[in-house]
């Protein structure tokens, strides 16, 4: 999939219809512009999820931002390339620096083919995505939302998500029964629903 700044084709409709069935969510919509992009390479948008595993935003972005430095470009093959000590040294820890190496390795080989996840449901992509170590169910989902952009991926597990929802709806919504709640109230946007409760915590955007 190519970058864009367009939004997503159902971006509009999505946020009509949320906006009017969740009177929060429409307060969101109406308070924060912009929308979901996508970066447009696949390697990339699952390294950075790699990357920010259980780490703050900006401290996702300063080690990315070293990472970049050292490769001037982050790709697959100039990742492969690297010896772990030397992603090590961009800030990665030891068990990130192996993930992002046996990721660069699986492209390399021709293991990951991106050209069939278009065909493929968001479970199935789940499934084949987190038989590689480091990417479990989180990082496939962050894969799911920023660069196939799917529209009804709810990221249960996320931080992030987790805040907003406690912040806006209570914290008795961040329990499974809460969550599942919101996620039959968001469906078939649940992918739109979980950017803006992001941009309520941050008004930049959010981007893997």
């Amino acid at each position: 999939m190519r970058a864009s700044s367009l939004p997503p084709p159902y971006w509009a409709d999505a946020c009509r219809e949320l906006s009017g069935r969740d009177r929060i969510l429409a307060a969101l919509i109406q308070g924060h512009s912009g929308h979901l992009q996508c970066r447009g390479h696949a390697f990339e948008t699952l390294a950075r999820s790699i990357v920010g595993q259980q780490i703050s935003v900006s401290a996702a972005q300063s080690v990315w931002d070293r990472l970049r430095v050292r490769t001037g470009r982050v790709t697959a093959a100039r990742v492969a390339a690297m010896a772990e000590r030397e992603l090590r040294h961009c800030g990665l820890s030891r068990n990130k620096a192996r993930y992002l190496r046996g990721l660069a390795d699986g492209f390399a080989a021709g293991a990951i083919r991106p050209r069939r996840w278009r065909n493929m449901t968001d479970d199935d992509i789940v499934a084949e995505l987190t038989e590689f170590s480091g990417i479990g169910r989180w990082t496939a989902e962050m894969f799911l939302i920023f660069h196939l952009l799917r529209p009804n991926v709810l990221p249960a597990a996320d931080l992030g998500l987790r805040k907003g929802v406690e912040r806006h709806y209570g914290a008795s919504y961040t329990r499974v029964e809460g969550i599942q709640h919101l996620r039959n109230r968001w469906r078939p946007w649940c992918t739109v629903a979980t950017w803006y409760l992001w941009r309520s915590l941050d008004p930049k955007p959010v981007s893997y």
